[in-house]
């Protein structure tokens, strides 16, 4: 959680000053969701993520310097720079691939589950995605078709109760997302998406029932993004309004995931506060590092402007 955290806050200054012009959805504030899951999955489990999706990949155990490298849209990115902060990809570390488009890759992820099933691999599946794409038909399309054929896939909504700036109350009749799979005959969890202990619990209990015939499973975490919708501040030269009251904002950042993990670290004797001191001055270290990657790499060549393009 730390390392997505110190590495989503260092594009803060680099996104504000123009260095880095790739729009950026940060995933600060809501780790605990994909730490938790992806620490409940093996390596050659599969993930699919969002527009979101930094935290995901870093939690999947991907390449923190070719995701920096990718979002500074150099050659030697996980995409070789040709996709940005929202294509990020990595299949060999299980990181099946983001985007942009709303709901674009549940049925995706649903893919991959079916052929799992069909080859007989104990291979799971999560498909992660906000509380926004519960509004997409191709979700409740992929809940069908994958409580039909009991598929090995872990449904993880991220409720952060903003579909971009429309709040949840204006756009749903029935608020607890999870209640969504209920017709579909798919068991469903609701969990505090800010306790990571909560959710990697959670998170268990779907990988096993799913790798035991029992899928597909729906996780809906409760969480809350620090940041702006995209960049971040969504007030930045007056483009968006940041809609949300202030008193919410300052009520969630008093339930920060990272704060109350430490807390409960140090509290039960877990570990002493220097130690977390020094894992986050070793992190910081990494992240400078990467980033000092990333400036130095070459950017794509201009002649393979086509290159995987095709028509």
């Amino acid at each position: 959680m730390v390392r997505i955290r110190v590495c989503e806050e260092s594009f803060v200054e680099p996104i504000s000053s123009g260095e880095v012009r790739c729009p950026c959805h940060l995933y600060s504030g809501q780790e605990a969701v994909a730490a938790g899951i992806c620490s409940a999955l093996n390596e050659d489990d599969y993930v699919f993520g969002t527009h979101r999706s930094h935290g995901h990949f870093l939690a999947k155990g991907c390449s923190m310097k070719e995701m920096i490298a990718e979002i500074r849209c150099r050659e030697t990115g996980c995409s070789r720079g040709r996709g940005g902060s929202m294509h990020l990809t990595d299949p060999a570390r299980g990181m099946m691939g983001a985007a942009p488009i709303v709901a674009g890759t549940i049925s995706l992820a649903m893919g991959t589950a079916l052929a799992a099933s069909i080859r007989g691999e104990k291979r799971v599946t999560a498909s992660f995605f906000g509380d926004g794409a519960t509004g997409e038909g191709v979700l409740y399309e992929c809940l069908n078709f994958s409580a039909l054929m009991k598929l090995p896939l872990i449904f993880v909504c991220e409720n952060n109760f903003y579909a971009t700036h429309m709040p949840i109350r204006d756009c749903r009749v029935e608020r607890d997302i999870h209640k969504v799979a209920e017709p579909f005959g798919i068991r469903s969890f609701q969990v505090d998406g800010n306790d990571v202990l909560q959710v990697y619990e959670v998170g268990r209990k779907a990988v096993d029932l799913c790798k035991q015939g029992e899928g597909p499973v729906f996780i809906e975490c409760l969480t809350y993004r620090i940041r702006g919708h995209v960049g971040p501040d969504d007030n930045i030269q007056g483009t968006h309004t940041d809609i949300r009251p202030k008193d919410e904002i300052e009520n969630w950042l008093k339930r920060d995931p990272i704060a109350m993990f430490e807390r409960c670290l140090v509290d039960n004797g877990t570990v002493e506060k220097e130690a977390l001191i020094a894992i986050r001055n070793e992190i910081e270290e990494e992240v400078t590092e990467a980033h000092r990657f990333a400036k130095s790499s070459p950017y794509p060549d201009r002649k393979e402007l086509f290159r995987d393009v095709f028509k």
